[in-house]
């Protein structure tokens, strides 16, 4: 087997105290999980066992969330978007979330809401999703050299898109700034001062993915996972799903890490700044991890990232690259989950550590071992065919030169 060495910075995270948030729990993901699960067409996503691939490393088990199948959409947004738009309109109706119901709102609307976001696609096809569903408007503003096929997949579902020439996060001052102007709904899962509740329903929607692969490990007969790889762009998702497991199992009983690309890594660059303070990254952030380019953290989830995870990682594009490989073309009888370059990070991390010529001393560092049971979240599939299929046929970003 072939060794080569990727770029992994891998950081203990100094700020550690485990302090659990009130905002994100057990109670609040389990509430979420019964919104999603009376939309029509709910199904848990798989949980994949890769026993294959966690032999060949040497470690317990892999498991993977394959998001690829939530809905028809591809990918896991959806959840925090639709929640959030539900708990707004809720709000504006004076409705109860646990009794809402989408076909009987949208009649009862009588007059027509526009909901505004930016997005590097997927987050904004979930609110455009959601848009659709209850009859309603969406404006949907996308950085600079936005995927095609991302754009046509949110105007298929009816929502007004916009590719600006700005980055991810000048595209959120932008459709901040012309909401305000048209009298818009925001709906985005990052926050400021002043804007606080929405993003806070759209973390707790995504905590819907953790509610299911607990279940799923219990059918499994695995009473928890010894380690949590999240991947991060502002960390909503991160932090959402992070609390939840908090929650649940206490800080202290799972080993979490925050992945990241180097060229957008504000929570790695947060999390060792010696202070614990924000640290955002300026510039284009031309990752092929397009859904985690974001240069400025969350400030809701910030503070449970600094108090609970375990450590924090910025690694190169070629990880993620590697990852899309590995889950494309399973060992033995492992099932294929097709990944994006957002989503398969977390597999893409542990198949360089495997493949690196120091993976004794970073399996050392990641606490890593025979016993060890990992769960990744794949968050999307082939959201952008043309680029997958450059990744995994044609070998762009390749892992060795």
């Amino acid at each position: 087997m072939s060794t080569f060495s990727l770029k992994m910075e891998i950081a203990d995270n100094r700020h550690y105290n485990g302090q659990p948030s009130s905002l994100f729990t057990v109670a609040e993901a389990h509430k979420a999980h019964a919104f999603h699960s009376k939309i029509a067409g709910y199904q848990p996503t798989p949980l994949q066992s890769l026993d294959c691939l966690a032999a060949e490393i040497g470690i317990g088990k892999i498991l993977v969330k394959d998001e690829s199948f939530r809905f028809d959409l591809n990918a896991f947004k959806m959840l925090g978007g639709a929640y959030a738009i539900a708990r707004l309109l809720c709000e504006e109706y004076g409705l109860d979330i646990n009794s809402f119901n989408f076909d009987t709102l949208k009649n009862d609307i009588k007059e027509k809401m526009t909901f505004a976001t930016a997005t590097d696609g997927n987050h904004g096809r979930g609110v455009a999703w959601a848009a659709h569903q209850l009859g309603q408007n969406a404006v949907v503003y996308m950085p600079k050299g936005a995927a095609a096929e991302r754009v046509e997949n949110i105007r298929a579902l009816g929502a007004e898109c916009i590719v600006t020439d700005l980055n991810y996060d000048d595209a959120v001052r932008l459709a901040i700034k012309n909401a305000e102007e048209n009298g818009w709904k925001v709906v985005q899962d990052t926050a400021w001062e002043g804007y606080e509740q929405i993003p806070t329903w759209i973390m707790q929607g995504y905590a819907t993915m953790g509610v299911e692969a607990v279940e799923q490990m219990k059918q499994l007969g695995i009473d928890k996972p010894t380690h949590i790889f999240l991947q991060a762009g502002v960390g909503a998702m991160a932090g959402g799903m992070l609390g939840y497991f908090v929650d649940l199992y206490g800080a202290d009983n799972i080993h979490t890490a925050i992945v990241e690309p180097e060229l957008a890594d504000c929570i790695y660059r947060s999390g060792i700044d010696a202070k614990g303070e924000m640290v955002n990254v300026d510039g284009d952030m031309a990752t092929i991890m397009v859904g985690l380019a974001c240069g400025e953290p969350n400030p809701i989830g910030w503070p449970l990232l600094r108090d609970c995870t375990t450590q924090f990682i910025s690694c190169q594009d070629s990880v993620a690259a590697l990852g899309m490989r590995v889950l494309g073309n399973p060992l033995g009888t492992d099932p294929r989950v097709i990944s994006g370059e957002s989503g398969a990070v977390g597999t893409g991390l542990l198949a360089a550590v495997h493949f690196h010529p120091e993976k004794a001393a970073l399996m050392q560092q990641l606490k890593l071992d025979k016993d060890s049971v990992v769960l990744v979240i794949s968050t999307e599939g082939d959201t952008d065919v043309k680029h997958y299929r450059e990744v995994v046929w044609e070998g762009k970003h390749p892992t060795t030169a």
